[in-house]
């Protein structure tokens, strides 16, 4: 049982992760009904960004937890610029093209940042600075650490704030209008571009901030960090529900544990041989399952569909 359950509170932590990312294309396929296939890469920029910052900042002789949330700062400012070239230039000329046009522009922004992250940071693996503790605390016969802590703690309450933020306030309001029918929503007094550039950067900030959390859960960061994550965070949003902000929330953490119990009982059963190395295989055979057995996601599709 203890070692289920450290499965289970590692499998949270990951899938808290896969969490946020998820939101950020939950965000911007609920509003333009597009897979933005380069948020993966944006995640990588924010790693590696906050990677470079804590550097500089512990340099100058900061606390590690000041550095820590001035790292993600800095990060969130660079992803959300970030979005702000990418929606304007690759994807708004495009908003009313075939679908097929939009989605192999995303694949093109992916392989561009891609390249220019290795030509900025190289191909090496970087080492992140530990910022955050390295104690763990024993719940319950589970070793929990202070970064697997803060990770989910962190990751849970933006999730809420952002739950709130769609639901509960006026920008919110703004947000499912535009998403429900732009041209209705513009006759309202609703800038549906605008509306779009916010969905852009919030989803960016939140990718920072997933950047972030990873390369300091695993203490490196690496110009191609972002496409796996990338792919198992929209693997997540597709079993929660793609559109659903809830269910992105529920499939990233199911997801997570879905993986951690598959690799933790597979490396049980062959003596240690195999397990982390096939962690990937999971995310796939899940995605593959929704799609046969409920491609709507196990909270369905908030998303209307557009004249």
């Amino acid at each position: 049982m203890d070692i289920f359950l450290q499965q289970v509170a590692n499998g949270l932590t990951l899938g808290s992760i896969y969490a946020l990312v998820a939101l950020g294309y939950t965000l911007v396929y609920g509003i333009l009904g597009l897979i933005n296939f380069a948020h993966g890469e944006v995640v990588m920029v924010g790693a590696l960004t906050a990677l470079a910052a804590s550097k500089l900042l512990l340099a100058a002789a900061l606390p590690p937890v000041v550095v820590f949330v001035l790292a993600f700062l800095f990060a969130a400012l660079v992803c959300m610029a970030l979005s702000l070239v990418i929606e304007r230039i690759a994807y708004r000329p495009l908003r009313n093209a075939p679908r097929l046009a939009p989605l192999i522009t995303a694949i093109g922004v992916s392989i561009i940042l891609q390249q220019l992250a290795m030509m900025l940071w190289g191909r090496s693996y970087h080492a992140m600075p530990q910022l955050l503790p390295e104690a763990a605390f024993a719940l319950g016969g589970v070793q929990i650490t202070v970064i697997q802590l803060v990770i989910i703690g962190v990751a849970g309450l933006t999730m809420a704030a952002l739950l709130v933020l769609v639901n509960r306030t006026r920008l919110g309001r703004a947000m499912r209008a535009t998403a429900e029918n732009p041209g209705i929503a513009a006759l309202m007094g609703v800038d549906a571009n605008r509306i779009i550039v916010l969905a852009f950067m919030i989803g960016s900030a939140l990718a920072a901030l997933a950047g972030m959390l990873v390369a300091s859960n695993y203490g490196i960061a690496h110009y191609n960090m972002g496409f796996m994550l990338g792919l198992k965070a929209f693997t997540a949003a597709v079993l929660g529900g793609i559109g659903n902000l809830a269910g992105a929330v529920v499939g990233g953490l199911l997801l997570g544990v879905i993986e951690a119990l598959g690799a933790g009982y597979i490396g049980d059963l062959t003596g240690g041989v195999l397990g982390s190395q096939y962690q990937d295989v999971f995310a796939f055979f899940v995605l593959i399952g929704v799609l046969v057995l409920r491609p709507a996601g196990l909270l369905g599709e908030r998303v209307a569909e557009r004249a």
